[in-house]
């Protein structure tokens, strides 16, 4: 029986979710807009005053990785830009750049590309390949 082939979450490609409006505050931070829905958001809201929206606004290391996310890098690609912009005051990077994404996708504000194209850097890159000594 052939053993199944674990996926690297490192060849993850995330985008931000498009069901989320951001936005740039005036720290140059990014802002993700949520709306609390459901029975129990709504009687916080009526009852105790809580907002109908929140922002949640990320920090520098969150802005630069936010703004690296755009549909085409992987997570390993983004973890490179991130040692060459931040140093040493990212490490460690790819345990801190793995819990944050995973956060990220946990509260559905972000998504996996190739998870929902079925592309993974491998056929990218022999994509590429194929285009650069054309085949088709």
């Amino acid at each position: 029986m052939a053993k199944k082939q674990k996926e690297n979450f490192l060849d993850y490609i995330p985008r931000p979710n498009r069901l989320f409006e951001t936005s740039v505050n005036k720290a140059g931070h990014v802002e993700i807009l949520t709306e609390h829905r459901g029975f129990y958001h709504t009687i916080a809201q009526k009852i105790f005053k809580k907002p109908r929206f929140s922002h949640i606004e990320l920090d520098d290391f969150g802005t630069f990785v936010w703004n690296q996310m755009d549909g085409e890098r992987d997570i390993y690609q983004i973890g490179a830009n991130v040692r060459e912009h931040f140093g040493e005051k990212a490490e460690p990077l790819y345990e801190r750049l793995s819990k944050f994404i995973r956060i990220l996708h946990d509260q559905h504000y972000i998504v996996y590309e190739n998870k929902l194209t079925g592309k993974s850097r491998e056929a990218e890159q022999e994509r590429q390949q194929n285009e650069s000594t054309g085949k088709a």
